[in-house]
């Protein structure tokens, strides 16, 4: 009897997890493990525009005393207070999240100003801030 019902069970498992793994329907458009579209749209893609949440979008307007974020040739430049994140080992500059760097630079409360590029499309585990991947830091 007992073997019955192990053999009943993993039966179950199998039938639930093919079901879970033919999900794609045959079409080209990536889902998601929760069933929704794909967050990213490939270059050159027609498909829906991604929807971005609010703290990814970096500011369009900057507080006078805020970090600045003028083009530059070699990158993007920031200068302000480095703040910790809500995650840990997650360092923000004005809204945008610090990848990388120097970290006997870049820690909670010291003024910096850090060149490189802004990653919009980058995924992290820090939850918040637009990713700035940090090519060079130095105190302000």
């Amino acid at each position: 009897m007992k073997t019955f019902r192990t053999a009943v069970s993993a039966l179950v498992v199998c039938a639930a997890l093919s079901a879970c793994g033919g999900q794609g329907g045959g079409d080209a458009t990536p889902t998601s493990p929760t069933g929704g579209s794909s967050v990213t749209t490939p270059p050159g893609s027609t498909g829906p525009a991604p929807s971005t949440p609010p703290s990814a979008v970096p500011p369009t307007k900057r507080p006078p005393n805020g970090p600045s974020l003028p083009p530059g040739p070699g990158g993007d430049t920031l200068t302000g207070t480095v703040s910790q994140g809500v995650e840990p080992n997650c360092l923000l500059l004005d809204g945008y999240l610090l990848v990388g760097g120097p970290r006997d630079v870049l820690r909670p409360g010291a003024t910096v100003t850090v060149t490189g590029r802004s990653q919009p499309d980058m995924m992290t585990t820090c939850q918040q801030g637009t990713p700035f991947v940090v090519e060079s830091a130095r105190p302000a």
